[in-house]
């Protein structure tokens, strides 16, 4: 993080006429034109999936351009008849009632009634009621403004012009071919957003992996040009919290230039990036070795030393990976470590990794968490796993001079495998994968990657 915008002039914010200043109505006007939309015709903005990011990314669109009523359309979609739990719901009630103006807010629309019985137990809260007053399940502590829910998705998506997808990516492929029913009927193409950071990895007809962009085009039919992923280095409470983030939106030039513009806000700075596929792995990648640092951090009681000895470990493993799926994968170098850093100091994967060292959560509870939601470092062990262990993608292996599957060069994807997915191994095992006892040095790997001519465009389903 670079720093904080001064939440002092935040507040000045608040009846949209310093943001209409900054040209967010011009910006507005340049995207409708863009989309052929006609006055009286609110562009429709539709968030799908509720979690942590899909929440805050709505409430951003909601704060920056719900003033303008007559020009866009925001809401969001999430299931309903999640019911909030008695300890949640009385977290959420000292949480209303240590901000002065989320108590005030509450009270004015008549909603605070229902916290305070909710609190006594006479009442039963659910996770899309909550949200239309601004509370996500996944992110309590950190209030967002009120939103538009719906829970009919085909009332949510019909007439969407941009649809953003908040859905775990193990979720995605189900929800968008349902959605594929309700647009049977259009005539326009729609844009679609992704947040998800996971992969799925497919064995036949050759070794690939399957993203969250490339399920949404399998499942809609709309044409990848019009599909694109959003992901970046930073966590969604502080990014609403208006703590200075980057973010980069890949796809097709056509749609991700004016998309950059229209996202970019002065705390919350957007790129873009032709690289759709490789950024979206990518993302998922640091999913992976998250959960091991979490571990890592707990068994060792924090220790700097062991945490380093680990970021060095698993910083040569992504590099090795990095150059079977991208042909130019020192420009990835940044945007992964960067990601991967801020997800272990603060992400969801690896607090994962640490409760689950501590024995506080085991892997038969699952990888859908109460209060966290999905764990996606989990199935993308799982799916980098499975795709490494081709032998169709054997590599030499420096000391024994054998053909191997690349993952025997991956001693943490392996141990997390274990660990996760099949259940040989305890947490503690991990350090194992810590102590080399074969005394190789970890830039060897990065060496060995560089070396040869690794890339497998094959992998994500390139030509």
């Amino acid at each position: 993080m670079v720093g904080s915008i001064d939440t002092r002039k935040s507040s000045m914010y608040s009846n949209g006429s310093i943001q209409n200043c900054n040209g967010l109505e011009e910006k507005l006007d340049e995207l409708r034109t863009l989309l052929g939309k006609a006055d009286g015709d609110p562009l429709r903005i539709v968030g799908v999936g509720a979690g942590a990011w899909g929440s805050v990314f709505a409430a951003l669109m909601q704060d920056s351009y719900g003033q303008f009523r007559d020009k866009v359309q925001i809401r969001i979609w999430r299931r309903a008849g999640r019911a909030v739990d008695r300890a949640t719901a009385e977290h959420l009630f000292e949480v209303i009632n240590s901000r002065e103006d989320v108590l005030r807010r509450l009270i004015r629309r008549c909603a605070y009634l229902k916290y305070v019985e909710a609190r006594l137990g006479d009442r039963t809260l659910y996770a899309d009621e909550i949200l239309k007053d601004g509370f996500c399940l996944n992110m309590i502590e950190t209030p967002l403004c009120p939103l538009k829910v719906v829970t009919n998705l085909q009332e949510a998506v019909w007439d969407a012009d941009i649809v953003v997808n908040g859905l775990p990516s193990t979720e995605t492929r189900e929800v968008f071919e349902e959605i594929s029913k309700y647009w049977k009927e259009r005539i326009t193409v729609p844009i679609i957003i992704s947040l998800a950071k996971g992969i799925e990895a497919k064995v036949e007809p050759v070794p690939h992996l399957i993203t969250p962009t490339q399920m949404i085009k399998r499942a809609t039919g709309v044409p990848i040009e019009n599909i694109l992923y959003l992901g970046g280095p930073n966590i969604a409470a502080e990014i609403y919290n208006k703590e200075y983030a980057n973010a980069r939106i890949c796809g097709a030039e056509k749609w991700r230039k004016p998309l950059a513009k229209f996202l970019r806000q002065p705390h919350f700075i957007v790129w873009d990036n032709s690289d759709l596929v490789t950024h979206e792995v990518m993302g998922g990648l640091k999913n992976v070795y998250a959960i091991g640092a979490g571990m890592v951090a707990a068994l060792t009681k924090e220790s700097a030393t062991s945490k380093s000895v680990y970021f060095a470990h698993c910083t040569s493993e992504m590099i090795f990976i990095t150059h079977l799926l991208a042909e130019e994968p020192e420009k990835l170098a940044g945007p992964l470590l960067a990601d991967t850093y801020v997800t272990l100091l603060k992400g969801r994967n690896a607090w994962y990794g640490q409760m689950i060292a501590k024995g506080e959560l085991s892997r038969d509870m699952g990888d859908n968490i109460s209060g966290k939601g999905m764990i996606q470092g989990v199935s993308a062990v799982g799916a980098f796993y499975e795709l490494l262990s081709q032998s169709s993608l054997n590599v030499l292996h420096p000391e024994e001079k054998k053909p191997v599957a690349p993952v025997e060069l991956c001693p943490i994807l392996k141990m997390l495998y274990k660990i996760l997915i099949t259940g040989e191994q305890s947490p503690l095992a991990i350090l194992q994968a810590l102590r080399d006892e074969t005394l190789n040095d970890p830039r060897e790997r990065i060496e060995i990657a560089q070396s040869h001519v690794f890339y497998r465009p094959s992998l994500l389903g390139q030509p």
